[in-house]
């Protein structure tokens, strides 16, 4: 899934990021104005930089923590499946060169409410490669559970690899959980295959923003 070509924006920084991550959720159109929660007075604690996968060439930067929804909304999780209203917070990662990473935050209205989005969300990554190749009949793509985070209410890593003839194979890494009410959704993505995902150090994020919200 040529995750850079679909998703993120061709650049290197923040338009990397901003595409290729910015983390989303994903949950039906018609349940997500349910699932919103009334406006949190201060947002879910988000990732520091320093506590993404390391890059070998370049520091991470970010963004700061704000309202809503990434523009373009991340790749697997778009298409207005993540509710976008007040609750919802998103962070972008960006390196140097072509990694880039986001995370998306959904405070709902109960412990039930965000036990369904994060089903959901997990539903539609574990759908994302079959979804790509609807559209995208001459490339390939597959998709890997790497398995279950042991940290607040818990939380699962997938891992998404494309690619389409004449262009670079992207791949990427969704790290989807919840504690108590609020969900997140944490996203890492680079040109390669699925020998070049950090999936250790990719796990260790995503515990450590669980145990952050």
């Amino acid at each position: 899934m040529h995750i850079r070509s679909a998703r993120r924006r061709s650049a290197r920084r923040r338009t990397a990021l901003t595409a290729t991550a910015a983390v989303l959720a994903a949950t039906a159109v018609g349940t997500t104005a349910a699932v919103a929660a009334p406006a949190a007075s201060t947002p879910p604690r988000f990732l520091a930089p320093g506590e993404l996968p390391p890059h070998a060439s370049s520091p991470w930067y970010a963004s700061k923590v704000t309202p809503g929804l990434p523009d373009p909304e991340p790749f697997c999780l778009d298409g207005g499946v993540v509710p976008g209203g007040d609750g919802t917070y998103h962070r972008s990662y960006w390196t140097e060169y072509d990694t880039g990473a986001g995370q998306v935050s959904v405070v709902t209205s109960s412990d039930d409410s965000a036990r369904r989005l994060a089903a959901q969300l997990r539903e539609k990554v574990a759908r994302c490669a079959g979804d790509w190749l609807h559209d995208k009949p001459g490339g390939t793509a597959s998709w890997k559970d790497y398995g279950t985070v042991d940290a607040a209410n818990g939380g699962r890593v997938y891992g998404i690899h494309t690619s389409i003839p004449e262009s670079e194979p992207g791949i990427h890494l969704f790290g989807v959980g919840r504690s108590g009410r609020t969900v997140t959704v944490v996203q890492w993505g680079e040109m390669g295959t699925f020998e070049h995902a950090p999936v250790p150090a990719f796990k260790a994020t995503v515990r450590q923003a669980l145990n952050k919200l």
